[in-house]
């Protein structure tokens, strides 16, 4: 069952409540104090028209002076009260989301954009801080002046009372009749900006491009088209607003005018004392400003109703990849590294035909094995299943005999080492990008790395060697240098699955070819996947798997598949081809 708005807010308040209480008895003080003055400041005007006496002013300005200074420590608490927990829900929010976006698969950030992922976490959840912050305190403060002060105000006069009041529901009116405008042009100026931030956030990434191709214009042009729109959707809602407030404004202040005109009458017919009439100023002059500030708190709530359901669009999502209740633990100094695949299938989303179809295969402990074909051929599909990066189905994929689905995803990743197509370098050091899946390790564990990547020497002609930034994405190092550098922070893992996509495309065959001989060797040898178009690399495996549209129609040796007809002999000669052309 889908939770309303205001059980959305009350889980999001229910941690803070106590703040939460405190700042709303502290408002229900001021409403206290703020009814006691005037009856106060009546009764003294009554009393001083039959005796009049400087101590008795002196008196009643003093009490008055006090019980405002209380009222001002009352509001100066609920304010701080209430916005903390506007602020502390803010943090909540923020982090929660933060949480949550770590459990899903990358399927879903392909499917939704940065730019308003970030709106979301961020313009949206200030929105609710707003709404659990300013509109919490302004429809207390609202309610608390109409409970208490409606009661005195018809205990001094019942016709006054009604006729200064006669104009409430005209504006309550008034704001139901905007409140559906106000929702959509808020949803609009929400979706326009993070429009806004997708393109901010795109361009940022692909700068080198839009400069190679020179298309600072079309990108200047096409945000000015977003932001044209996102002042378009903002100027709606403020004509809106601009409309609403004033107006609300000018209803309220009409009943203090009813009130001053019908008032000397009935002071003058005896039905009021001047101080009644006082008091009755006063109490309207109190509603004023409560019932004003209602087109502010509509506005506020219209804005965090709008964001609650952006923010909870986000946390309702079910990671597709998570796991099940019976999940195996499967420690990493235990896994020997025997990877197999039965019927293994797997199609994207409503795609035609199947990424993979019936892949069939079996690598020992220790071995090195290559996988090659075509662009399109399924390869880096499977190389992503064996992670469990995408949702495959069960009984397909197994590592030392146990199905992938039934082991837990923190121990099933700690044990495969994956470099991606895309080397990803976060914007910090080399040292911190290669120790990354390991931050507490030694310099000469990723310094080993370094070697073992082929990395290290050039890493040592940088200015400041291993403590060099390397930006953005990796952004000052070179292609080759971002995927060796990425291959060091899987190697420091040391985990006994590596798998490698492709990931080193950009380096020539010599280093390529060196760094895979250097895998095969040693003590303690890893389990190797590598996913290559980089033939001469390819053939110095254990075995070879050759792949073409999601299936392996050879598997061999390299002197096996060169000997037989086949999709590998023709790679292998093309292969041989460049290399001559060269």
């Amino acid at each position: 069952m889908t939770r309303s708005r205001f059980q959305v807010l009350g889980d999001y308040m229910r941690p803070h409540w106590r703040m939460m209480a405190g700042g709303i008895g502290a408002l229900l003080v001021v409403n206290l104090i703020g009814v006691s003055i005037p009856l106060l400041l009546r009764r003294g005007i009554d009393e001083l028209q039959v005796t009049f006496s400087y101590e008795r002013v002196i008196t009643i300005a003093l009490i008055i002076m006090a019980l405002a200074s209380l009222m001002w420590l009352m509001r100066m608490a609920s304010r701080i009260w209430l916005f903390g927990v506007g602020r502390m829900v803010e943090y909540d929010l923020k982090q929660r989301i933060f949480n949550h976006l770590l459990t899903l698969e990358p399927a879903y950030f392909a499917a939704n954009t940065a730019g308003d992922l970030i709106s979301r976490a961020t313009s949206d959840v200030d929105n609710v801080r707003r709404l659990l912050g300013f509109a919490v305190l302004s429809l207390a403060n609202t309610l608390f002046a109409y409970a208490l002060t409606l009661p005195v105000m018809l205990g001094i006069s019942v016709p006054l009372t009604l006729a200064a009041i006669a104009i409430y529901p005209v504006m309550f009116l008034i704001v139901h009749f905007f409140s559906n405008r106000l929702r959509q042009q808020q949803s609009t100026v929400q979706q326009r900006t993070s429009d806004l931030s997708d393109l901010i956030q795109e361009d940022m990434s692909g700068m080198a491009l839009i400069k190679i191709y020179a298309q600072e214009a079309n990108e200047q042009r096409e945000f000015r088209h977003r932001n044209r729109r996102l002042y378009g959707a903002n100027l709606d809602l403020a004509r809106t607003r601009n409309m609403l407030f004033p107006l609300l404004g000018g209803l309220a202040s009409i009943s203090l005018l009813v009130l001053l005109w019908l008032g000397a009458g009935a002071i003058a017919n005896g039905q009021i004392s001047i101080g009644d009439f006082v008091a009755m100023l006063l109490y309207v002059e109190r509603l004023v400003f409560p019932t004003a500030l209602l087109g502010f708190t509509i506005t506020a709530y219209q804005r965090g109703e709008v964001s609650i359901d952006r923010v909870e669009y986000v946390l309702s999502v079910e990671p597709d990849i998570q796991d099940g209740p019976s999940a195996l633990s499967l420690p990493r100094d235990d896994v020997r590294g025997w990877l197999s695949a039965h019927n293994l299938s797997y199609t994207y989303g409503d795609a035609a035909e199947p990424a993979l179809h019936q892949v069939e295969f079996t690598v020992k402990p220790g071995e090195t094995v290559s996988i090659v074909g075509p662009i399109g051929s399924g390869k880096s599909t499977l190389a992503n299943a064996i992670p469990r990066l995408l949702d495959v189905a069960p009984g397909q994929l197994f590592v030392d005999g146990i199905d992938i689905t039934q082991i837990r995803l923190r121990d099933l990743r700690a044990a495969i080492a994956y470099v991606p197509q895309e080397s990803f370098l976060f914007s910090t050091t080399i040292k911190n990008n290669v120790r990354y899946g390991d931050p507490l390790a030694e310099q000469d564990e990723v310094e080993l790395a370094a070697k073992a990547a082929q990395i290290y020497p050039e890493i040592l002609n940088f200015p400041q060697q291993f403590k060099t930034i390397v930006g953005e994405r990796g952004i000052t190092l070179s292609g080759g240098q971002r995927q060796r550098t990425a291959l060091s922070r899987a190697l420091l893992v040391d985990a006994p699955i590596l798998i490698l996509d492709d990931s080193l495309s950009s380096v020539d065959n010599q280093t390529a070819t060196q760094i895979l001989q250097n895998l095969k060797e040693g003590t303690r040898r890893k389990t190797v996947l590598f996913i290559t178009h980089q033939m001469s690399a390819a053939a110095i495996a254990d075995r070879i798997l050759v792949m073409d549209r999601g299936t392996i129609v050879q598997a061999g040796t390299h002197e096996e598949l060169v000997n037989q007809p086949g999709l590998y002999v023709t790679l292998w000669e093309q292969h041989r081809l460049e290399e001559v052309l060269r």
